[in-house]
């Protein structure tokens, strides 16, 4: 039998792109820096001298070129893995993922697939100002014909490109860059996962925290620091935000009777706003109190680092906000 390993969630990334090109000759990864630098969060150090350039292919700093490149990749039958070092930076290729990737299997009345994966560091947290901070994974998970995954757990980040891959639709995966030095142990009988579906991370009995990505780690944390205060969290891992896993989320609620939502993204028009009200729509009668969300404040990310923080949801905030739920105040 297999003994456990640990791994960082940079490691699990980079494992999960080199089982990919070793599984399938069709499949390469191309991107700004992903080469000789060794990708901008070291995801991809060392893959170039294994595979070479042919498959491991240093672009131009181009996004709409390099993504449209991907997506007629994808159509003449090859399997790209295109990353992008910050989703900030997809906005300029925003034509080409929602005008092309996303429409030309629907337009083409089924006839052309678009098996494309699209890889984007995505939040904040480190001190890299407005321009690279962001979370814009709730923009895209309002958009049809694509499909988005957000992998908050080591596990996840090294078996849901592979499952991403297998996908004949694009799929947008977005790792957060405060998670890539986060190091959990492998369950070795874990060889793959599904794409859609939310998972229950932390069972509970008092309230449901449901979140996604460095949101997720974040419950988990605060969970732990309810639990020691008599409140019993069950933490749901929302995984993927298109399509959207609320009946988990709803069974849940069905015996918790409440809900918060954590979301690093802005509370207007979020993943978070979407899960409520969806909930309200499912469990009207099951609910003992509004969904409650926390969520960043509606402002660019700041740089300096303690308006940064002060900008994010914190594990301080989920906890008051989860006590004011359950009548803990």
């Amino acid at each position: 039998m297999t003994a456990p390993q640990s791994m960082t969630y940079r490691e699990a990334c980079r494992q999960a792109i080199r089982d990919a090109i070793l599984a399938d000759p069709r499949t390469f990864l191309m991107g700004e820096d992903v080469g000789k630098y060794g990708g901008c969060y070291a995801v991809s150090k060392g893959l170039l001298a294994e595979f070479g350039p042919q498959r491991i292919v240093d672009t131009p700093l181009a996004e709409n070129g390099f993504v449209g490149a991907g997506i007629g990749a994808a159509l003449a039958g090859l399997r790209p893995i295109v990353e992008i070092m910050t989703c900030n930076f997809s906005l300029l290729a925003l034509d080409q993922i929602v005008n092309n990737a996303a429409t030309l299997p629907h337009m083409s009345g089924g006839q052309f697939a678009v098996p494309l994966v699209i890889r984007m560091a995505t939040g904040a947290g480190l001190q890299l100002a407005a321009q690279h901070s962001h979370s814009f994974e709730g923009w895209y998970a309002h958009i049809p014909g694509l499909k988005v995954v957000a992998p908050g757990t080591v596990e996840d980040a090294r078996f849901l490109l592979a499952a991403a891959l297998a996908d004949p639709n694009p799929v947008l995966l977005f790792e957060h860059i405060g998670l890539y030095a986060l190091e959990e142990t492998l369950d070795p009988a874990v060889t793959r996962v599904d794409l859609a579906g939310a998972r229950v991370r932390r069972p509970g009995r008092d309230l449901t925290i449901a979140s996604y990505g460095a949101g997720l780690q974040k419950s988990v944390a605060a969970a732990g620091r309810l639990a020691a205060q008599g409140i019993e969290a069950e933490v749901i891992d929302l995984r993927s935000l298109r399509p959207l896993d609320h009946e988990t989320v709803a069974r849940s609620v069905a015996r918790t009777r409440r809900c918060l939502v954590v979301d690093e993204g802005w509370r207007s028009g979020s993943v978070s706003a979407e899960l409520a009200a969806r909930l309200a729509e499912a469990c009207f009668y099951e609910l003992d109190a509004p969904v409650r969300r926390v969520c960043a404040r509606e402002v660019p990310v700041p740089y300096a680092a303690h308006l940064e923080q002060a900008a994010l949801p914190q594990v301080d905030d989920i906890v008051a906000a989860a006590r004011g739920l359950t009548g803990k105040d």
